[in-house]
């Protein structure tokens, strides 16, 4: 099974090892036709604790890590600041 891997924004670092990623989303409106925006917040973890808010980064879908956490930043990152 692939895991699932999304691109976001940190919009948290305050915890340890544990980032939390604003991913948003776009898509067509059925009826009105207009394009609308939708976001999630995800918690990943951070290993190395290198993430920092306004960092846009890639998460991957991993095995529960803990209550809230089940994604993982990749290890490329962070891709750019914001």
């Amino acid at each position: 099974m692939s895991r699932r891997v999304l691109q976001g924004v940190v919009v948290s670092d305050r915890n340890d090892k544990t980032v939390v990623v604003r991913v948003e989303r776009r898509y067509l409106h059925p009826l009105y036709k207009k394009v609308v925006r939708q976001s999630a917040k995800y918690h990943a973890h951070d290993a190395e604790n290198r993430c920092k808010v306004g960092d846009q980064v890639r998460i991957r879908e991993c095995r529960p890590l803990s209550k809230l956490k089940r994604w993982e930043v990749l290890a490329d990152q962070p891709l750019a600041a914001a």
